[in-house]
Formats: C-alpha cells, sequence, structure tokens
C-alpha cells in the first residue's frame, strides 16, 4: 500500500475502533468518531504507524476471523489442561524455558503472537530475541527448538503470517 495511504488506512482503523467501542452506529456516534480519528491522525502523524501493519485483504481479514476462533479454542484447551494438572494430587508437572522460532518479521504480529502464548494458560512469553521467543512452559513436552515451535508457535503464526506478513 503507497504511503500515501497510510493516514487513510489509520483513520479507518481507528473509526471502526471506536465504532466497536461504543457498540453502536447512530449518526451521532459516527459523527464524534469521524471527529476523533481525523484528529489523532492529523495530531499524532507516524507515531501510530504500529496499527497499520495489518494487511487489509480478504484473505487478511478471512485470517483474522480465523485466528480469533484458533485463539479461543486454544485458550480453552489450555484452560482445561492446566486443570487437569492443577487438580491432580501428583501436580504432573514439566516446568521449562523453551526456544522457539518465529517466521513474523511485523512487530505487531510478534507482540500478537508473544501475547497470544502468554494469554494461554501454561504458557509465559518471557523473551523476544532476533526470531526467537523464550517461553515458560509449564509441562514441557519437548525442549528441542523446533519441535517446540510447532507445539506452541505454529497454529498461532499461520494465521498471523497471512494478517502481518
Amino acid at each position: 500500500m503507497p504511503r500515501t495511504m497510510e493516514p487513510l488506512k489509520l483513520f479507518g482503523m481507528l473509526l471502526v475502533f471506536w465504532v466497536f467501542l461504543n457498540g453502536s452506529i447512530a449518526l451521532s456516534t459516527l459523527a464524534v468518531g469521524v471527529i476523533v480519528a481525523a484528529a489523532i491522525v492529523l495530531f499524532f502523524p507516524g507515531t501510530l504507524s504500529f496499527l497499520s501493519g495489518h494487511r487489509l485483504t480478504a484473505d487478511a481479514l478471512i485470517a483474522t476471523v480465523l485466528y480469533v476462533g484458533y485463539f479461543l479454542k486454544e485458550l480453552v484447551k489450555a484452560n482445561l489442561q492446566l486443570a487437569r494438572i492443577v487438580l491432580s494430587p501428583s501436580l504432573p508437572i514439566n516446568p521449562a524455558i523453551v526456544r522457539v522460532r518465529t517466521k513474523l518479521t511485523n512487530p505487531v504480529g510478534r507482540l500478537l503472537l508473544a501475547n497470544s502464548i502468554t494469554l494461554t494458560p501454561g504458557t509465559l512469553s518471557v523473551e523476544i530475541k532476533g526470531d526467537s521467543l523464550y517461553i515458560h512452559w509449564v509441562d514441557a513436552k519437548t525442549t528441542d527448538t523446533e519441535a517446540a515451535t510447532q507445539e506452541i508457535v505454529a497454529g498461532f503464526e499461520k494465521y498471523l503470517e497471512v494478517m502481518y506478513g
């Protein structure tokens, strides 16, 4: 997308966010949203560029919906697994800090990946260095980088790659 379109893209994203926050498309709500979004774009040019990393293609929008669904599925699955561990009298855990790799280059894509991992019970993103993330895993199934990447990162990353590249 040409650089000249970035302010319009940011304006659109801010306006959509405004509508979602307000839960209304009433004319007065939209009017205030237009004013607020325009003011932000005019007074803070370039400072919110991290919001414009999301691709605006049909594939990216579909991937976004699928990503949310995948995240919710993983969230429920991880909660059930962690509940089983906590409720077990023997507390069968195998904690480890594992290194995983990401192919994502966009900073927002990496941030979403790290936050998704952290929000999923049983895993916590500790550090990002280059193309590596260090994850504290309550019940580590492996410490091998490639196997841990497949187990923890691959599912999230396939959608984030389409969304952010």
